[in-house]
């Protein structure tokens, strides 16, 4: 059976339970109405002349009502008078070609005939600036050719740094709309310096392009819109500052301060661009970020479908599976990596034959001296945190934390005759 098998054949797998965690569940009911109400004032109407075409960038991330949030600004634009049209503004993300980044806004249900503007996707880009470090500012050549400029984006936590802005409308400015080149040269430098270059890049194109206004989201816990709001120009840095301190406040968690092992069924770029959300699991691909609970030992098992083959992340997890490494793209996974600058979440982390073992090596690894009283807490992504499952040797805190219910009792964990998960 190998070496493998014999180190791990003894080592138990704890009873399980399954969780259920609550959290803020406060969302806007009817979004495009919010939405409406946000657009219809002379401050933003002002803006927008009949016969302008205007470009709306729109991005690569599962955004709550993205759809919606779009259709209506481009029906709000149409009624002034102007011609919008769509331009996917994602960095490099959709294999950092034209027809991958249309087909990623496709995925998410954006194309012509849901929004009722055209879909103008191309990576050609052009130099606008440059900041005093040296780093040049781009951005798609298309949008630098309208007339004016939409930013939709959800405002969030970033994975890799902190700062007083981190993931929202400056950061669409600066990479999302700057393309493969924009992401790369903000990148450059290093995380290190993110939360310097992002506004200083996003504050040189709202100088130079005519950007109209901003459309942001807040999500609450379970990925609905708490909060809409549209920026004007001038407000962007200041308001995106606030919103980000709400994303904060609502962001989702595991109610553990520490765990042994944290097993996670699937990761994807659906799921977060790092694969998983480091907010969540405490792995963070830098050391310019933090919070989040105190992880021994990680293992994530699949690969979703929608993540096409990018198994980033995979090199955060202490341990992965065969299966998962089957499925990924390296090519599109490593250029992940080359774009960001960051490599560690796009290796190949330490691969076991199934989840069973997975599941060994990493209550083996976990430094512990009973293995009979790890820790573990077991998650299906890092987007699915109502339902989860922990070790009974967790139910002490389940049952004395106000967040968390048992609502089940204890089991043994079903294996296939492959040594996977049922």
């Amino acid at each position: 059976m190998g070496i493998l098998h014999e180190l791990l054949k003894d080592i138990p797998i704890p009873k399980m339970a399954k969780v259920r965690q609550t959290f803020n569940d406060t969302k806007i009911e009817d979004v495009p109405k919010a939405l409406l109400e946000e657009l219809e004032t002379e401050d933003v109407k002002k803006f927008v002349k009949p016969g302008m075409e205007i470009a709306l960038a729109v991005g690569s991330r599962g955004t709550d009502k993205l759809v919606e949030i779009t259709k209506t600004t481009v029906s709000f634009l149409k009624e002034l008078g102007a011609k919008p049209f769509i331009v996917p503004s994602m960095g490099s993300h959709g294999g950092a070609t034209a027809e991958g980044q249309k087909a990623v806004l496709e995925h998410l249900g954006v194309s012509e005939e849901t929004v009722g503007a055209e879909v103008r996707s191309s990576m050609e880009v052009v130099k606008i600036g440059e900041l005093e470090n040296g780093l040049p500012v781009y951005i798609d050549k298309l949008a630098s050719q309208a007339d004016g400029i939409v930013v939709i984006n959800r405002v969030k936590p970033h994975t890799a740094f902190r700062g007083p802005v981190e993931s929202g409308i400056l950061k669409m400015i600066s990479i999302g709309l700057g393309k493969q080149k924009g992401a790369e040269a903000c990148h450059q430098l290093g995380f290190k310096y993110m939360a310097e270059n992002i506004p200083a890049m996003a504050k040189v194109t709202l100088e130079k392009m005519p950007i109209l206004f901003a459309v942001a989201t807040v999500e609450n816990p379970f990925d609905k819109v708490a909060e809409i709001a549209v920026l004007k120009p001038e407000e962007i840095e200041e308001r995106e500052i606030e919103l980000q301190k709400l994303a904060k406040n609502l962001l989702p968690k595991l109610h553990f301060g520490k765990i042994d092992v944290l097993i996670i069924d699937e990761i994807g770029k659906n799921i977060s661009g790092d694969g998983m959300d480091p907010n969540i699991t405490g792995r963070y691909p830098t050391p310019y970020a933090y919070g989040g609970p105190e992880v021994t030992k990680m293992a994530v098992l699949d690969l979703t479908p929608e993540s096409e083959g990018n198994g980033n992340g995979c090199g955060t997890a202490d341990f992965t599976t065969e299966r998962l490494v089957n499925k990924m793209d390296r090519h599109g996974t490593y250029a992940n990596g080359l774009t960001s600058t960051v490599v560690g979440p796009t290796h190949i982390s330490t691969t076991l034959e199934n989840d069973r073992q997975a599941y060994q090596a990493a209550i083996k690894t976990a430094n512990i001296l009973d293995f009979n009283k790890v820790t573990v807490v077991r998650i299906k992504n890092t987007l699915q945190l109502i339902e989860i499952e922990v070790s009974e040797t967790l139910l002490d805190h389940v049952n004395e934390h106000p967040s968390l219910e048992q609502v089940s009792d204890v089991y043994e964990l079903d294996f296939d005759e492959e040594g996977n998960l049922f």
